[in-house]
Parts: structure tokens; C-alpha cells; sequence
């Protein structure tokens, strides 16, 4: 989720592939806001009360309502934001998934944890809901994002008021009718078309718990001032420039394949995407040839069919902006080894080196298929390096020495490392970062415990 998530005002499906606007819906009249605030809190208060059971049945019916309708709901954002459909239908999978876990994790999220204490009786922390918490999310995932942030909180007693993505109106429209189907009470999750400033004003509502936002390092500022301001918890999942450590390898065609795999999954629109791949001197050139080679033989095209790894970005000023980023990279003196010409929305798979610290390719982020490749000459330089950004999501080390992979993973400035594999996110890891990255983590029982109460209750005997 780049800067679109801030304009908040106008939603519409835009084809990226077509440039297409093919429907609009209308911003939420104010009224139409305190509509959705004022239902979301009656719901919390008998949601809340309902068994942990009961909960996770309709957590999990929803669930299997994602299964059931991932046809319908990955054709929705192959239209609304280009993924490719094998990828959309992959999310819609992972996103129940995720919604299923947490079904399943139900008495371990809510449990409560006994304390030891010096004295008679007994001491619990009980997990206990918060009240009405508030999503922002991002159109690059339109439904695991949900997912991650939805899931959990349901269970745990929460309710939902979502603002998603300005250009993810039908998904989100969907997913709210999917916990509507699944036997959640009108206003424990509310779907509303924001604007911005509706998104200060629920914000600052008193009856509002919490925030939630994945999106731009400008999009997560923005709601942490208001939310600052006004005293509430706020959970931030931002943006990404992970490096791609490569210290030693028997088989430099496997990394490179990985390399690739990581930095064009959902067509290079991954905050934890692969960015930065430091190599050390004695494997470079070699890298370089396989990866350029792996990454120039991705095709762009059409993606509504399911054969197509790499569709169009998810609007025409997103692929305007990357390539604007990498002009001016080589007009700086970085070196394009790959990437072609824009097409509308697509851009070419592309592969920069000689990116110095003086460039502002060093420090940014890109949000495509841009893979920037830098040359060290040990582990030492490789770390320094790894570390020498503003970001803190996720990271990658491959190398054949165990005690290394260690040493080098102890070392990274990150959220999350992963040593020698790929793509291996599950619902039961922990998914964030440090730095600019955020201030959160999502998925896994971790995830349960942004926006929970845990409530001391000391008894005598």
C-alpha cells in the first residue's frame, strides 16, 4: 500500500490492465459514518458476550465461506488491482487460512494465564476485549491483509469498522458479506467508504478502541498522529526494503530462482518483498548472470488468465512512480542491466546495479519489479549494509554454514529472518517489523495480543 490509501475519497474499480473504470460508489455520507460507529457498539456489547465457542463457529464458518466463493472473490481484485489470477486465487486460500487458524486457536488466544504469586489465593491475567476497533488496509492484499487484522480480534470479542483501499470497494463490500453470511451480528463488522478526514473523526471517537493500519510510512504517520492525539492504541505494519544476503551457496541457479520468487511475488507489490540482494564478492558475477537471466525471462500478461505470473501494477501512477524512481536512479549513475520500456500499468522486470549512498535508490523503497544488486566482499560488509536502511520488515540470508546463518540472522535489523527459503510465510508465524517498518505484529498467537486487555484479577482465598 503505497500513498492511495491517504486520498481516501474516491473509490472506484480501475482495471489496471485496461485503465478501464468499469464502477464508482460514493464516499459515506457523515451521517452514514455515525451509522456504522453507533452499530459497531451496540454489537460489542452482546458480541462480546457471546462463549469463545460461539465466536470461533462463526469465525470459522467465514472461513470456509472464503473457499467456497474464491472464484467470485479472486476475480474481484484480478479486476480491482491486476493480480494475476493463479495469485489472487493463492490469497483468497491464504486468507482463509488465516481466518481458520485463528478458529482453531480460539481458547489459546482468550485463556487466561495464571501467575504465580508470594501470597494465598490466586492471580490471573485474562485476556479480555478491547471494544470497536478500526482497520485501515491496503489494496496490494486486499483480502489477507483483512484477514490477519479481522480474524483474531473477532474471536477475542472485538468488533470491526474496515476503511479499505480506495480502489478495493467490491472486495471489500465482499468480505463484508462474508461475515454477514457467517452469523456475525449486524455491526460486528462494518465495512464504510471513508474519506480521510471521516477517518480522523472515527479516530478521535470515543467509541473507537484502536487502530489498525498497513500501508506507506506517510499513510501510518498520519494515523498515529490522530491516534496519538487522542490516546489510542495503534498498530502499524509499513513499508519494506528487505535485504537478500548471499554469503554462500552450492547452487547459485536455486538462489538466484529464490531471488527472483522474492522479489516478484504479487509483481514486485510486497512490503516484505526481497529489494536489496548483497552478494559477496566471489559469488557476484555469477549471481548477477543467473538472477538477470531468471528475472528478464518473466513475461508480463494478461491477468485474468491463471497462467500469468506478472500482471499489470495496480494502477497507472504506480507504475509511473517506479519509473520515475529508476530514471532517476540511472540518471544519478546506477546501471540498468535489464528492464524495458512502461506499457499503461506494466513495467518490465528490471535489475539495477551501482547504487550508491548518495542516490536516493539507496534509501527508497520500490513497490515493483525492481531488484537493486550491491557486491561486498564478507559478512561483515553484508550486515553494515543490510542495516543501513530506515526499514526493519523482513530479511533473507543464504549460506551454507549454520553457525554463519546464525550469527548473520542474531545480527539483522529486522522483524523477521529467513534463512535459506522463501515465501514460507504461515498463519502461525509472526508477521513485522522494527525501525519504519512498524510497531506490530500480526498472524500468529502474537497476533491476538495488538488489541486485548490483559486484565489482572488478584483473588484472596
Amino acid at each position: 500500500m503505497r500513498d492511495e490509501e491517504t486520498q481516501m475519497s474516491t473509490y472506484a474499480v480501475t482495471n489496471p490492465a485496461t485503465g478501464e473504470t468499469v464502477a464508482r460508489y460514493e464516499t459515506a455520507t457523515d451521517a452514514q459514518v455515525e451509522a456504522a460507529l453507533a452499530s459497531a457498539q451496540a454489537a460489542y456489547e452482546s458480541w462480546r458476550t457471546r462463549s469463545v465457542a460461539d465466536r470461533a463457529a462463526i469465525v470459522a464458518r467465514a472461513a470456509e465461506l472464503h473457499r467456497q466463493r474464491r472464484i467470485e472473490l479472486a476475480d474481484l481484485i484480478v479486476r480491482e488491482m491486476g493480480k494475476p489470477k493463479a495469485a489472487a486465487l493463492g490469497e483468497v486460500d491464504f486468507a482463509a487460512d488465516i481466518t481458520q487458524y485463528y478458529a482453531d486457536h480460539a481458547a489459546e488466544i482468550t485463556a487466561d494465564q495464571p501467575l504465580p504469586i508470594g501470597g494465598e489465593g490466586t492471580a490471573v491475567v485474562r485476556r479480555s476485549p478491547l471494544g470497536v476497533l478500526l482497520g485501515v488496509m491496503p489494496w496490494n492484499f486486499p483480502y489477507y491483509q483483512v484477514a490477519r487484522f479481522a480474524a483474531p480480534n473477532l474471536v477475542l470479542g472485538n468488533v470491526i469498522v474496515l476503511k479499505h483501499a480506495s480502489q478495493c470497494p467490491e472486495s471489500a463490500a465482499a468480505i463484508e458479506q462474508i461475515y454477514k453470511d457467517a452469523g456475525l451480528p449486524d455491526g460486528a463488522y462494518v465495512n464504510i467508504y471513508a474519506s480521510a478526514d471521516q477517518v480522523a473523526t472515527m479516530i478521535a471517537d470515543p467509541r473507537i478502541q484502536g487502530v489498525s493500519v498497513t500501508g506507506s510510512e506517510r499513510a501510518g504517520a498520519a494515523v498515529a498522529e490522530v491516534a496519538g492525539r487522542h490516546l489510542k492504541k495503534v498498530a502499524l505494519e509499513l513499508g519494506g526494503s528487505d535485504p537478500f544476503i548471499v554469503l554462500g551457496t552450492d547452487n547459485v541457479d536455486a538462489v538466484a530462482e529464490a531471488a527472483v520468487a522474492a522479489r516478484l511475488d504479487n509483481t514486485g507489490q510486497s512490503c516484505n518483498a526481497a529489494k536489496r540482494f548483497i552478494v559477496v564478492d566471489t559469488l557476484y558475477d555469477a549471481f548477477l548472470e543467473k538472477f538477470t537471466a531468471a528475472m528478464a525471462a518473466q513475461a508480463l500478461g494478461d491477468p485474468t488468465l491463471e497462467e500469468t505470473a506478472l500482471g499489470p501494477l495496480s494502477s497507472l501512477d504506480a507504475a509511473k512512480r517506479v519509473e520515475e524512481q529508476v530514471d532517476k536512479a540511472v540518471a544519478a549513475g546506477a546501471t540498468k542491466v535489464i528492464g524495458g520500456e512502461r506499457d499503461g500499468a506494466f513495467y518490465p522486470p528490471t535489475v539495477l546495479t551501482n547504487v550508491t549512498p548518495t542516490m536516493d535508490a539507496y534509501r527508497e523503497e520500490f513497490f515493483g519489479p525492481v531488484g537493486v544488486v550491491y557486491k561486498v566482499a564478507n559478512e561483515d560488509e553484508a550486515v553494515r549494509l543490510a542495516n543501513d536502511t530506515s526499514f526493519g520488515l523482513g530479511s533473507y540470508v543464504y549460506t551454507n554454514d549454520p553457525e554463519q546463518a546464525a550469527r548473520v540472522a542474531d545480527r539483522i535489523d529486522a522483524g523477521m529472518v529467513y534463512v535459506n527459503c522463501v515465501l514460507a510465510d504461515e498463519p502461525g508465524l509472526p508477521f513485522g517489523g522494527v525501525k519504519r517498518s512498524g510497531t506490530s505484529r500480526e498472524l500468529s498467537l502474537l497476533g491476538a495480543e495488538e488489541f486485548v486487555n490483559k486484565k489482572l484479577i488478584r483473588t484472596a482465598p
